[in-house]
Order: structure tokens, then sequence, then C-alpha cells
């Protein structure tokens, strides 16, 4: 899991609660910060508050004060076509919106990974067709060539869920306009 750091003892809501809003939720909790979690389906709020997560809903009035971020998962409508409920009440609340890919970017130049002697690399693909098959390829060559590497993102595991990289290792990230419409940071 790649920790996220810089919200050390602050709360920020995880907006969606399926295989990245778990990952990412794990990861903001294991960099320090207070993670509240939401999902729309009482069963993922469930297997949330089973791991410990304390619930928030969002839509909520006051539910956002103190809040320094709002973290939701790919596919929950932002703008088009009309933003989700959660989100909305963040942009009126003026709480910054990101998601889990926007934290693994923020997350690359924190921790130990500038400690490499040759840092890792993220490789990421997006498009309209082909973005599965192409970033299975390109990690099947580079686990061919001897180098390290991890697959995630819309593929396989989700961003914050793999392990930390190995000194010179390749992430290769199957990115969906979804995961990178929010990103804050974004520098494959």
């Amino acid at each position: 899991m790649i920790p996220v750091m810089g919200f050390e003892g602050q709360k920020v809501v995880v907006l969606g609660l399926g295989r990245s809003g778990l990952a990412t939720a794990r990861a903001l909790q294991k960099g320090g910060a207070i993670p509240l979690v939401w999902d729309d389906g009482a069963e993922a709020r469930a297997r949330a508050q089973a791991e410990g997560f304390a619930l928030i809903d969002p839509t909520k009035k006051g539910a956002l004060e103190g809040v320094s971020r709002l973290v939701t998962s790919p596919g929950i409508p932002n703008l088009y076509p009309a933003p989700h409920a959660a989100i909305l009440a963040a942009y009126q609340a003026n709480v910054p919106v990101d998601n889990d890919v926007g934290l693994f970017f923020a997350a690359l130049g924190q921790s130990d990974w500038a400690d490499h002697d040759r840092p890792p690399r993220v490789v990421a693909v997006t498009g309209s067709n082909g973005k599965s098959t192409t970033s299975a390829l390109i990690a099947h060559i580079l686990a061919e060539a001897g180098t390290s590497v991890q697959l995630a993102g819309n593929i396989g595991r989700g961003v914050l869920d793999i392990d930390p990289p190995e000194d010179g290792a390749v992430i290769v990230l199957e990115l969906s306009s979804y995961q990178i419409e929010l990103a804050r940071a974004l520098d494959p």
C-alpha cells in the first residue's frame, strides 16, 4: 500500500467504497489522516464500518466542516449530467475534490521514493479503446525484460493498493477519463 502523506491529523472524506475507495481510506489512514467514508450503498458502508472506518454523510448540513479534502471514486459524476450531491456539497463548502490517482501522484515525491538510486517511473495509458490490452502488454514486456513492474488503475489493483515500488521499478497504470478528470496531481 502507498501511504498518503500530507493530511496528518486532518479529516478527509472518501466518497465511494468500492475497490479504489476502500484502498484510498486505508492509504490515508496509514499516512496519518482521519478518513471519514461514505457510499450510497448500505452494503459498502457496512464493509467499511466493519474495517473500523467512521461513516459520514457528506450531504448533511455541516458534515464537511473541518474537512481538508473530498476524495471521490471514479465514475461518480462531478459535473455531468449533474454533480453527485456530496460533490456538489463539497464545491459549495469550498472543499477541494480529488481522487485516488491524484493522491497517488502527489505521493510520488514523498516518503522514501527519493532515496532510490533509480527512482520509480510511471507509465500511464489512457484513451477510448485498447487501454487494458496496451497496459497489460507493457507490463508483460517489462516483466519479461527483468524489470520490477506493477499493473494497477482501471485494471488490476487500485493505484494506492500497490506495494511501494522497488529501486528502478515501473508502475503501469491504466487510467480512464474518469480517473484523470479530477486528479489534482498527474505526472506520469
